[in-house]
């Protein structure tokens, strides 16, 4: 084995350095994996994802951006069917889309491989069709909190899971406490926090409730938002729960902030750069992101993305725009999200 002690070598010009050529071996008291198995499934690069949503014309478009960077969403594929009011919660290698309306109400669960492009498939079905879902997860496994069911659209308690490696459909996890529909939710690697929602025409309420994501059973009480919303965005770093946005009835531009492993009520945290509801949010570790949603009026759809550092105070900055001007519910997801550690 040769022995090779170099601090610098390099050309007169700077340009190159030495060439080592033959057999060479390292010796080291330190290690390195090489990564295994195919590239789609090693994960965990940053990626956020949006699906659906309305123009007013429903729409079957999935987008993606690159969280660490600010630019325009790119193109990535298409759900098994537009639809819009949908949710979504991911690993890091799989986004999940559940819910929504077409405009009839769907408990249709689509998937995706975030690190590639390309259509969604077919993953199972909903214990029963809903919009305005609440979604949040871990790496192993993702929740749906409550929603407003077909009929008379009644706000619901139901808490489902399903274990996001596998297809198949969802399975009961227990329930809320309060009704709620049009709620925002996120989560650490153990717990996740839904609040908000918006029951009635008029009516909103400002509760927060959690459950450890690894069990299963009835959620319990966390505290209360800054202002009682509907229609809003959750994001998350493993320690801090983002809520942003919403209607009050009217639209709110408020930026809220969680400790997820204590109890307690949000605090603000800063304001979107507009006032808007039915905007779709995502994070990594360290960013939150909050792209399109209802400016004013019915169909004034907002193509902005805003970013946040999570772990600071302040208003939102500018990221970038989506394709086209769009609303719906919050249906983002990421590959690095805090529910991911």
């Amino acid at each position: 084995m040769s022995q090779i002690s170099v601090n610098d070598i390099s050309s007169l010009d700077g340009k190159s350095g030495p060439v080592i050529s033959g057999i060479t071996t390292v010796s080291s008291t330190g290690y390195m994996m090489v990564p295994a198995g195919p590239t789609e499934y090693r994960g965990g690069r940053g990626r956020g994802l949006f699906a659906g949503g309305y123009t007013p014309t429903v729409l079957n478009v999935i987008e993606y951006i690159t969280i660490s960077t600010e630019g325009n969403s790119l193109d990535f594929g298409d759900l098994v069917a537009g639809r819009i009011f949908l949710s979504a919660c991911s690993s890091s290698t799989r986004g999940v889309f559940a819910g929504g309306d077409t405009p009839t109400f769907s408990n249709q669960i689509d998937y995706v491989t975030i690190s590639s492009t390309g259509n969604a498939f077919d993953f199972g079905d909903l214990l029963r069709a809903r919009r305005g879902i609440g979604g949040a997860s871990s790496n192993t496994r993702g929740i749906w909190f409550s929603g407003t069911q077909p009929g008379p659209s009644d706000p619901t308690k139901d808490i489902e899971y399903i274990t996001i490696a596998t297809t198949g459909n969802s399975s009961s996890f227990g329930e809320l406490n309060e009704l709620r529909a049009w709620a925002a939710a996120c989560s650490s690697p153990t717990r996740a926090v839904v609040g908000g929602a918006r029951i009635a025409s008029s009516t909103v309420i400002n509760s927060m409730e959690y459950v450890t994501i690894a069990t299963t059973g009835d959620a319990q009480d966390f505290g209360d938002l800054t202002v009682a919303r509907g229609f809003f965005g959750a994001c998350s770093s493993p320690v801090r729960g983002i809520f942003a946005g919403g209607y009050t009835p009217t639209r709110v531009n408020t930026i809220d902030y969680i400790t997820i492993a204590s109890l307690g009520d949000s605090i603000d945290f800063g304001d979107l750069s507009q006032t808007r509801g039915e905007l779709q949010s995502t994070s990594n570790s360290i960013r939150g992101v909050f792209a399109g949603g209802l400016t004013t009026g019915p169909v004034t759809n907002h193509d902005d993305i805003d970013f946040i550092t999570i772990t600071t105070l302040g208003n939102a900055a500018a990221f970038g725009v989506l394709s086209e001007g769009k609303a719906g519910h919050d249906s983002g997801c990421s590959d690095a999200h805090g529910g991911l550690g």
